[in-house]
């Protein structure tokens, strides 16, 4: 297929999905379709068409042309006065699911490369049985438990689970050829997973996290023997139980300690327990700083997640499409973020104490460091232990919070993500050779 061909065929997708989005605001306009319904037949729709696009496009750029054109369009949407934008946005509560969706199908086709399983496994999942699950809460739910500032219900996600199992049954046994006992054990395993990321998901983050979420625990748990899945299984459910019995002590909702034990299970799903050990102690230092300097967030517990998940996906991402594993420098991100963090919980100690605290603290993650890369492969540490670069990194992100503590009252999670970037990201950049770039 010509690349002309190509565009001409993305760009007609785009106008598909305008005339989808069109089609149900009329049906509704005439039928009487509520907000949640008409937003979820695009969504059905939209993830459908995606499950087309492997087998659509020869090569995936085009793909990834058509999301970048479906996010200007989206956000296109949003602005005030655009009709055609009510069937997606005309639900009460705030969402960036429209955003979420087009990125998800990106990182998904670019991640599962040529295991096709991985890609249509978790986008059939976020299409179809997220789409049942919020019908059928919406319809017929009458157990309910909070989320942020909605709520979900039993029954929705007793229907996700059921529809997840189906799908991942049909899936592993057309698209892998795994034994018949694995495929069981591991579809109740995707399907009990992602009924936890769905339920615990907010502002559409589950159009995020559900498929990528589904997508990396497949990636290292679909070639394990059945032995080691049964462990894995145990170990998730004994986590869970156990977390949610400390969460009250930690101050976090049960909502927030569900969101929490899914992110730990997770990067120690995906990573050596050393690569991980940096973003959790992130997650107990947002618990102190939230607890002794309250930020202006309504969510933050959930905002540290959010944005753990960002910079763990976008390291991972980038690792891939480089071709230099990106470990070391994620390593690197993680570590301003926990020195930040630490540096906004001390900024009302006095000036002795602070400098104490954060120079004990800065000197334990630096010990961490030298533990972590002494126990990587030589492959994560290609560009060097990188101490130069350490320094500069737990200095800004030491020095900024504490002499402009008001600045990170608000957004605080965000300004902190970013500020642990200016670094790592940037030198990454500087090093790599950009000829193994793939996409």
């Amino acid at each position: 297929m010509s690349v002309t061909l190509q565009i001409i065929l993305a760009l007609a997708s785009v106008a598909t999905l305008l005339c989808l989005m069109a089609v149900v605001r009329w049906l509704a306009a005439r039928s009487d379709i509520g907000s949640e319904v008409q937003r979820k037949l695009v969504h059905i729709g939209t993830g459908l068409y995606a499950l087309t696009l492997p087998w659509l496009f020869p090569t995936r750029w085009p793909v990834y042309f058509l999301v970048g054109l479906t996010l200007l369009v989206m956000l296109v949407l949003r602005l005030p006065g655009s009709k055609l934008g009510k069937t997606l946005h005309s639900v009460e509560r705030q969402s960036y699911g429209d955003f979420l969706l087009a990125i998800s199908v990106a990182v998904c086709l670019f991640l599962a490369q040529e295991q096709l399983f991985l890609y249509v496994l978790p986008i059939a999942v976020l299409t179809l049985a997220d789409a049942a699950a919020a019908l059928a809460g919406s319809n017929y739910g009458t157990k309910f438990f909070k989320v942020e500032e909605g709520q979900k219900s039993i029954e929705g996600s007793a229907v996700f689970f059921t529809l997840t199992l189906l799908i991942a049954v049909f899936c592993l046994m057309l698209m892998t050829p795994l034994p018949p006992a694995n495929i069981i054990v591991l579809s109740l395993m995707v399907a009990g997973f992602g009924t936890l990321v769905e339920a615990v998901s907010w502002r559409g983050f589950d159009n995020l996290f559900l498929p990528v979420g589904l997508l990396i625990f497949l990636f290292f748990h679909a070639q394990n023997p059945l032995l080691e899945l049964l462990l894995t299984a145990a170990l998730f459910t004994v986590s869970i139980l156990a977390f949610l019995k400390i969460a009250p002590m930690l101050g976090l909702s049960r909502h927030a300690a569900r969101v929490y034990v899914i992110t730990v299970f997770v990067l120690l799903a995906v990573t050596e327990m050393q690569n991980a050990v940096m973003p959790i102690l992130a997650l107990g230092a947002h618990a102190w700083s939230r607890s002794v300097t309250p930020c202006s967030g309504k969510y933050p517990d959930l905002d540290i997640v959010a944005g753990l998940a960002f910079l763990s996906l976008g390291w991972l991402t980038l690792g891939n499409a480089s071709g230099w594993n990106a470990i070391s420098f994620y390593g690197l991100t993680a570590m301003s973020l926990v020195t930040g963090l630490c540096a906004v919980a001390l900024s009302k100690s006095a000036l002795f104490a602070r400098l104490a605290s954060l120079l004990a603290i800065t000197a334990a993650l630096c010990g961490i460091r030298f533990v972590v890369i002494g126990l990587n492969p030589e492959t994560t540490n290609w560009n060097g232990p990188m101490w130069g670069l350490v320094i500069a990194c737990l200095v800004l992100a030491a020095v900024v919070p504490s002499l402009f503590a008001q600045a990170f009252a608000k957004a605080r999670v965000t300004k902190l993500a970013l500020m642990s970037l200016l670094i790592p990201l940037p030198a990454y950049l500087m090093v790599i050779d950009f000829s193994r770039f793939t996409l």
